[in-house]
């Protein structure tokens, strides 16, 4: 899908892959995309569900950092993007919702993957054009953008939904505002020599996305 028909940099022309997370304590969405100079791929998009965890909060935690480690491992993404927890919620939750976020940054920075946070507003305007937009305005809006194949508005897939969108919110502000880690562009490509395989003309082929 083409965004942007402005003119490339070198940098631009590496793929870079983005995961975005929508922390929850019963439900957490994630989202990974690869973005190639203007165009945009959807790797995957899903949940990891804790629910038949019932209330031992640790176990959640537990799972939450393994299974973004398992992510990790798996799509070896360049940037973490994830939503700051809502604060319209009352404080046990807030606190919770912390916890949930701070685990999933955890797992990214113990492999040197640089985070942003976007408060929720941020990412629905960005998305959508309006901060307060429903859960099932910014899926739509994803649908139409990315060209994505209609899915069932389920809670769960409208978490995942969520997590592709503070993905997007991330591309669209042109990674200006990562932190924790952010490598320059010689030690980036002694680190990454396949990266730059992948510009020239060898394409990794992607994961197939959430339906």
């Amino acid at each position: 899908m083409l965004l942007s028909s402005a003119a490339s940099s070198p940098a631009d022309l590496l793929p870079k892959i983005i995961m975005g997370v929508d922390p929850g304590t019963q439900i957490m969405g994630y989202a990974v995309i690869e973005v190639t100079g203007s165009r945009v791929a959807v790797l995957r998009y899903d949940v990891i569900d804790m629910k038949k965890l019932g209330t031992n909060h640790a176990l959640k935690l537990k799972r939450i950092f393994e299974r973004m480690l398992e992510l990790i491992d798996e799509f070896l993404p360049d940037e973490l993007a994830i939503e700051a927890p809502f604060f319209g919620v009352n404080v046990q939750s807030m606190l919770k919702l912390g916890r949930a976020q701070g685990v999933a940054i955890a797992a990214c920075l113990s492999r040197q993957i640089p985070y942003v946070e976007y408060a929720p507003t941020k990412v629905k305007q960005a998305v959508t054009g309006s901060g307060s937009a429903s859960k099932e305005q910014v899926a739509k809006m994803l649908r139409q953008t990315l060209k994505l194949p209609p899915i069932e508005e389920a809670p769960k897939f409208l978490d995942a939904t969520d997590a592709l969108a503070v993905a997007m919110c991330h591309h669209y502000q042109k990674g200006n505002n990562v932190k924790a880690g952010t490598k320059s562009w010689d030690k980036f490509l002694t680190d990454n020599p396949d990266r730059m395989a992948s510009a020239s003309g060898t394409k990794k082929t992607p994961a197939k996305a959430k339906s």
